[in-house]
């Protein structure tokens, strides 16, 4: 099989799963690792579905900040 044929195949098989309602699609939130601005330090911040900025802060130094 060429790879264009197993693309097609592959989204073949989903549109039938969609229709069929036999897979069911959920969002969760988002791992992100921000690195602290002042510190340095690597933050792990957990963003929900939609968010583009989400406010913390540092666990080491306490500073608060934004993660893209």
């Amino acid at each position: 099989m060429s790879k264009q044929a197993m693309r097609e195949e592959a989204e073949r098989l989903v549109r039938e799963a969609m229709e069929k309602k036999s897979v069911a699609i959920k969002k969760v939130d988002t791992r992100i690792e921000a690195k602290c601005g002042k510190c340095g330090t690597v933050n792990k911040v957990m963003a929900a579905p939609g968010e583009t900025r989400v406010k913390y802060k540092c666990r080491e130094c306490g500073q608060q900040q934004n993660a893209l």
